[in-house]
């Protein structure tokens, strides 16, 4: 027994001195650079707020914090890289397709998002928007229907990459209203395209298409979150338009590598929290149309868990088989 006993001590010491060693390890990171990626191009709304995220948390860690943008594929090329990377200085900034949508869509992905991304916290609620050319002279996301329905075929949508392309598709199954999808290589050639009236219907972040409506080329008549954006505070929510199959909450927020200690997550989560609730952020981001979010780790893992129930049932309903 006394030997047992002096097991028992002896393992409640190494447990003692493994916690603290693991407590100081994350009080004292980081320790040099903090790079963090970001799945898409200079400019995006994903990138502005990774951009402004990074001045704070520079400003909390004393160490210089910079942004890699790793574009392409939907996200995946970016994530893949973040993954490959394996550095406990690296974090991940991602909007949310990249984990809740491809994995459905896609055969085969080069990262597995419940084995190798530990979610952290969310960044920012970011909101989705149909916009129509100014010459269809309609004022609602009714209106744009009507006008459909009235004329088979002669509409043309777009859609950015991601989740906006099969919420449109699900949306146009479920209302049964014929629109001519067009593809682009680039988003920002829809957006022109759009401006110009070649491209009646838009979906996809409100900040892409703001400068057409403040230009008076194109109009806002919904945006896909629940609630209304801050920014947009006359543009009815889809639901409230009577159109729930293009309700969509988008987010964008900070990833670890598989392994970061709990510890070492909750402290980032944390300093995230703070960066959050600073004022001049907050400003910021609503000038682009986002909402600073922040929170716990396990809110954040909600969020994620949401908008994967969501487009699984789209994808379902579309009747989708994942493509190689």
């Amino acid at each position: 027994m006394r030997a047992i006993g002096r097991c028992i001590c002896i393992l409640a010491i190494v447990i003692a001195f493994v916690s603290s060693g693991v407590s100081t390890a994350a009080e004292s990171w980081p320790q040099r650079t903090v790079r963090i990626i970001v799945p898409v191009g200079t400019g995006s709304t994903t990138d502005i707020a990774a951009r402004l995220f990074a001045d704070r948390l520079a400003d909390r860690w004393k160490q210089p914090v910079i942004i890699e943008n790793r574009p392409g594929a939907d996200g995946q090329i970016g994530v893949a890289a973040f993954v490959g990377m394996h550095d406990d200085h690296t974090l991940l900034y991602s909007f949310g397709a990249p984990l809740t949508i491809l994995p459905m869509v896609r055969e085969k992905l080069p990262y597995d998002p419940d084995r190798d991304l530990v979610p952290i916290a969310a960044g920012t609620d970011t909101f989705g928007t149909v916009s129509v050319a100014a010459s269809l002279k309609v004022n609602s996301l009714a209106e744009l229907v009507a006008l459909a329905r009235s004329a088979p075929g002669k509409l043309n949508c777009f859609a950015s990459a991601g989740s906006f392309t099969y919420l449109l598709a699900g949306f146009l199954q479920s209302t049964g209203i014929d629109m001519v999808p067009v593809a682009y290589r680039e988003q920002n050639l829809a957006i022109q395209d759009h401006g110009e009236g070649r491209i009646h219907v838009v979906l996809t972040a409100m900040t892409s298409a703001l400068p057409l409506v403040q230009a008076g080329k194109v109009k806002f008549v919904a945006v896909t979150n629940s609630r209304r954006s801050p920014a947009l505070p006359e543009v009815p929510t889809t639901i409230e338009s009577g159109y729930p199959e293009l309700a969509f909450e988008g987010f964008a927020g900070f990833f670890g590598s598989r392994g970061m200690p709990i510890e070492l997550r909750d402290r980032i989560a944390a300093d995230i929290r703070a960066a959050a609730a600073d004022p001049a952020l907050i400003e910021r981001l609503a000038a682009v149309g986002q909402v600073a979010r922040g929170g716990t780790p396990a809110e954040f893992s909600a969020m994620i868990d949401e908008q994967h129930a969501r487009m699984a049932s789209i994808v379902k309903s579309l009747g989708l088989k994942p493509q190689r």
